[in-house]
């Protein structure tokens, strides 16, 4: 973790390794000591995109837990999303 007030230094190849292992912005600050905000921006600084797989697989299983009548309450909690946002993703598969 890097000192307080210090900014991780990551190089555009450690990204792109750490979004193939750790998948999540979240994950990789985590790692870091750093936020998920933080990681979107060196993402951005280094023009990498996110991982569209990482969203796609976690949108397939979101409405396959809905349609097995799974509250979106009991799914935010499993996918670590908020409701509204499990919501949001619903609507956007139909």
């Amino acid at each position: 973790m890097p000192p307080e007030g210090k900014m991780a230094k990551i190089s555009k190849s450690d990204l792109v390794r750490l979004q193939k292992t750790l998948k999540t912005d979240a994950a990789i600050g985590k790692k870091y000591g750093i936020s998920r905000q933080a990681v979107h921006q060196l993402r951005q600084k280094y023009g990498l995109g996110y991982n569209h797989a990482k969203h796609r697989d976690r949108n397939r299983k979101i409405t396959s837990l809905y349609k097995r009548n799974v509250t979106g309450i009991k799914i935010a909690g499993e996918m670590d999303l908020s409701v509204s946002q499990v919501y949001r993703i619903l609507a956007g598969m139909k």
